[in-house]
């Protein structure tokens, strides 16, 4: 599989290179240069799910990991099932929270840490990544335990779900958390330094898990295939997916799906008030504005860091513009939207609720809705108690954090500080 560096052309490199170093030079995205169609997709969705991703993978991938590795890593990686439920006669949800840590994310975190077990063959490595929520969880159980694999989140300070947080800040061990004093984009802003800093890249063996890296990518693909293998085979032609967006590496891998062949007819990028994505759709013009903080905060983004990756399936005429719609949703409408689903028998949250609120506003007659849900509903418990004016039970995976001390340390918006730490931490 031959990656290009969308900033930098000249640099090309082959999928093991691209999941090691994560970031290409100036910080560019690496990418397939072309996305070939599969063949017989019908036959693929008669397939379960390990077996047809394997299928997918090997597609994508080329002959770089041999059939019994990437068995073992796919098999390894989806150990839990991604399920479609109706929640009424149009509109259906596919919930990819069944995992360990309850979020969608469980399926990139862990084809990623299985690949880079593989691939690093025990050389040291540094994963560094930020988390908006979601994320550190599944990067922190995905790589927690693994030899010669040490993994620092930065998340910003009091701006997620405690229950979230206790997720990945009481694993200790190789998983070392930092509760950075800023929002998410200004997380972001310092991996991304460090990545251009070589004394920390080389010396630490720089690596990120988030979905700036390929392999995520590679794996979150699989799932849309997962969800129309589960639709009526009536319905497939006529499928509208509504994708809860902040990174927008959820969206990108959808985009993936559809360029290999699986029929979306078309996509809504669905967003809260942050909305540079939307607007830019509108207008074509990109203007991100300051964050802004939403009940939905793992989609408090304002700088998209996997937009680049659709903008080049766009431009390569893979997906044309009328095939992606924006829509902004506020929080007034996401609590409505949470209450709607309420009424229906869905319990959900804050960030799917963004999406079912994009979806009902954009479905037409005649077609299909599907909205991913991203997280379990007690993941945000009490926004979604507050909103609902209802208790809600924890899951065990929950249960077992609920009463643990977190062990992240705080650190000002600081990249020398950074820097100090991780070096202190893990420089030997």
């Amino acid at each position: 599989m031959e990656l290009v560096n969308l900033k930098v052309a000249e640099e090309r490199v082959n999928f093991a290179t691209a999941v090691k170093t994560g970031l290409g030079q100036q910080q560019g995205l690496f990418f397939p240069e072309h996305i070939q169609p599969m063949q017989d997709v019908q036959g693929l969705l008669d397939k379960p799910l390990v077996e047809r991703s394997v299928v997918i993978l090997r597609h994508l991938l080329g002959d770089e990991l041999d059939d019994a590795t990437l068995n073992s890593i796919v098999g390894n990686a989806f150990n839990f099932p991604a399920r479609v439920e109706a929640v009424s006669e149009q509109i259906h949800c596919l919930e990819l929270f069944h995992g360990p840590t309850l979020a969608f994310k469980d399926f990139g975190g862990r084809f990623m840490a299985q690949c880079l077990a593989n691939i690093s063959a025990g050389e040291p490595i540094t994963i560094l990544t930020a988390t908006s929520g979601d994320t550190g969880a599944a990067v922190a159980h995905a790589f927690h335990g693994i030899d010669n694999i040490n993994v620092v989140i930065l998340f910003p300070k009091g701006k997620i779900s405690p229950l979230q947080e206790k997720l990945f800040t009481t694993l200790g061990g190789n998983i070392h958390t930092v509760a950075i004093d800023a929002d998410f984009d200004a997380c972001q802003s310092l991996v991304k330094t460090a990545f251009d800093d070589p004394e920390v890249r080389q010396g630490l063996h720089l690596n990120s898990a988030n979905s700036i890296n390929i392999s995520r990518l590679m794996a979150q693909v699989c799932y849309y295939f997962e969800a129309f293998a589960q639709l009526p085979e009536s319905a497939r032609n006529q499928v509208v997916v509504s994708v809860p967006s902040g990174n927008f590496g959820n969206l990108t891998a959808g985009v993936i799906a559809k360029v290999l062949g699986l029929p979306i007819k078309r996509f809504i990028a669905a967003t809260n008030v942050n909305d540079t994505v939307p607007r830019y759709l509108r207008t074509g013009e990109w203007q991100p504005k300051k964050t802004v903080a939403t009940l939905s905060n793992a989609m408090d983004v304002s700088q998209p860091n996997n937009w680049p990756r659709i903008e080049a399936m766009l431009q390569r005429g893979e997906i044309q513009p009328d095939e992606i719609v924006g829509e902004s949703v506020d929080e007034d409408y996401t609590q409505v939207a949470m209450k709607q689903l309420a009424k229906l028998g869905y319990l959900s949250e804050p960030h799917a609720a963004v999406a079912f609120r994009a979806l009902t506003k954009q479905l037409q007659e005649g077609e299909t809705g599907l909205f991913l849900g991203t997280a379990h509903p007690a993941k945000f418990r009490e926004s979604v108690e507050n909103v609902l004016g209802q208790p809600i039970a924890l899951p065990p995976a929950l249960v077992d954090v609920a009463g643990k001390e977190g062990l992240s340390v705080d650190i000002a918006n600081d990249y020398a500080a950074l820097k100090k730490f991780m070096f202190d931490r893990l420089g030997k």
